[in-house]
């Protein structure tokens, strides 16, 4: 039997028809004026590289370093001027940030490379970056003050976002802007994704046992007593991140160099070098952080922040996410005091915190960072967690291993 199917055709009014037709035209509009709006309206992210000379600087390679007082002192005019310059403009609601990336200094001047980020539609993005050239230029004619600059030296391109990640994450001590407020270590606050990108973990057997400071692709700063129970590296590992597990950016230890007169009983020369097998890829959230200096000093009073997964408290529970604690760094003839640690803090360690306790680092922060930031909002790697009476005590802040005392042999370890 042929069992073909008899299908009627129903058909619609011819005012459904039109209301449909006219449906479909709305939303088909729609779309075009949403897709014109993000084009024309709708802000986006331009990156750019640059590079101009400053005129009449005599030769000095210290101004290639990047944590170098010249560096610094350079860098600082020549940021404050670009932001001026912008802030001023007509296009101030378009600037996000400039920084000087590198100097390069040649016979009788010194080049800086620029990097700068805006916003704006993309209708305006070829206006965007004449508008940009027009006010460096304007900034490079401009010559008041102590710098003479050539305008004709400016280059300016546009360059796309992961290039520009690299270039920024390339440099030292350079971190996402973060809230400066602090909350909760003892007495510090949770840290955000991305907040201390040169923060580590050395984790014995898989376990978190200290702290420790990314300085270079392959190698970290800690405190020479983690390896009080193993020196073999094939027990350790690195990961980095803010969750102590699971691991993140997982790297394993190829050499430990513990410093070579380090004295257990009275913490003296509390300093060692991890020497990974293979290099970090530096992201936003994992990168290096300044070494400073032999000769900086850091004052008395002077705010930083120590970093870590220590107990809460002292024999209290340790937590899952990195901890941030602001303290102050503290006189050593006052911690030397009687009533303190009564003259036991030698000239290569420093104390930071409260002399009437409660914020502090604690036990498994043990060799991880104490930082400052300079006033490019550069961090610097100021001490190593090493000791200390119990946590947040009064009277008994905690003491770190003073870098710039040991910044010669780091150089010498490491190269950096």
């Amino acid at each position: 039997m042929n069992r073909t199917a008899i299908v009627s055709r129903k058909s619609f009014p011819r005012w459904i028809i039109i209301l449909g037709v006219l449906g479909m035209l709305a939303a088909l509009g729609l779309m075009i004026g949403l897709l014109v709006h993000f084009l024309a309206v709708e802000n986006r992210i331009y990156y750019y590289q640059g590079s101009f000379k400053v005129l009449n600087i005599p030769y000095d390679r210290n101004y290639e370093r990047e944590t170098s007082l010249e560096s610094n002192l350079l860098s600082k005019i020549l940021e404050t001027k670009m932001v001026d310059a912008f802030q001023s403009s007509n296009i101030y609601r378009q600037y996000i940030n400039s920084q000087i990336i590198t100097l390069f200094p040649d016979n009788n001047s010194v080049t800086a490379h620029i990097w700068l980020v805006f916003k704006d539609p993309l209708s305006e993005k070829e206006n965007l970056r004449r508008r940009i050239e027009s006010i460096l230029y304007r900034m490079l004619e401009n010559h008041s003050g102590s710098l003479t600059m050539d305008p004709g030296s400016l280059k300016l391109m546009e360059i796309n976002k992961v290039d520009a990640e690299k270039i920024i994450n390339s440099r030292c001590g350079r971190r996402p802007r973060m809230s400066a407020t602090y909350d909760r270590i003892k007495g510090g606050s949770t840290a955000h994704e991305g907040e201390w990108p040169w923060q580590a973990s050395l984790r014995v057997n898989g376990r978190h046992h200290c702290g420790a400071s990314l300085i270079g692709e392959r190698f970290l700063l800690t405190a020479a007593h983690c390896f009080q129970k193993t020196k073999n590296p094939k027990n350790l590992t690195i990961s980095f991140g803010t969750k102590v597990t699971p691991p993140y950016m997982q790297h394993y230890v190829q050499k430990i160099i513990i410093h070579e007169d380090y004295v257990t009983w009275d913490h003296r020369n509390d300093i060692a070098v991890v020497m990974l097998t293979e290099r970090v890829s530096f992201k936003n959230d994992v990168h290096r952080v300044c070494l400073p200096e032999a000769t900086q000093i850091f004052l008395p009073g002077e705010g930083v922040v120590v970093t870590g997964w220590g107990a809460l408290s002292h024999n209290g529970k340790s937590p899952l996410l990195l901890q941030k604690a602001p303290v102050k760094i503290i006189d050593t003839d006052t911690c030397n005091a009687e009533e303190a640690y009564g003259g036991r803090i030698a000239d290569t360690m420093l104390c930071a915190g409260y002399m009437e306790g409660k914020i502090d680092a604690c036990q498994g922060d043990s060799g991880g960072p104490l930082v400052h930031p300079n006033s490019r909002d550069i961090w610097y790697l100021v001490g190593i967690v090493s000791w200390g009476d119990e946590c947040g005590k009064i009277n008994k802040p905690g003491v770190y291993t003073k870098v710039t005392a040991y910044r010669d042999w780091i150089a010498a370890k490491t190269g950096i």
